[in-house]
């Protein structure tokens, strides 16, 4: 099954971090054993991904995600999940677009506070 993400609302407010944050919630056993579905993470929308960051993104498809960026594959990013065995990423549908990863997730706030 597909790592999902539904999209919180976002703050109007313009942060450290980049541009908009909100909550995303994760859906999926594609990012185990480090986020679990139900997992609350706190988003900066807009920020500049770095490799190894855990993100959200949107497939072609419309479908939101959230997974790892694991490397810059020329202009585009190559996106897995932490669980290959229960991820469809990019090793499926190929390398996203650097528009398509919408923001960073910085922070697990519910259920265990932890920095990701």
């Amino acid at each position: 099954m597909a790592g999902r993400a539904t999209a919180g609302r976002t703050s109007g407010r313009r942060h450290r971090f980049g541009g908009r944050i909100g909550i995303a919630v994760v859906r999926g056993e594609s990012m185990e054993p480090t986020l679990s579905a139900g997992d609350r993470l706190l988003v900066s929308y807009g920020a500049r991904v770095r490799p190894g960051q855990v993100v959200v993104a949107r497939f072609p498809d419309d479908t939101l995600v959230i997974k790892r960026a694991s490397e810059r594959r020329g202009p585009r990013w190559w996106l897995v999940g932490d669980n290959p065995d229960a991820s469809t990423d990019s090793r499926h549908r190929g390398a996203i677009a650097p528009d398509d990863v919408l923001g960073v997730a910085r922070l697990r706030v519910w259920p265990r506070p932890h920095l990701l």
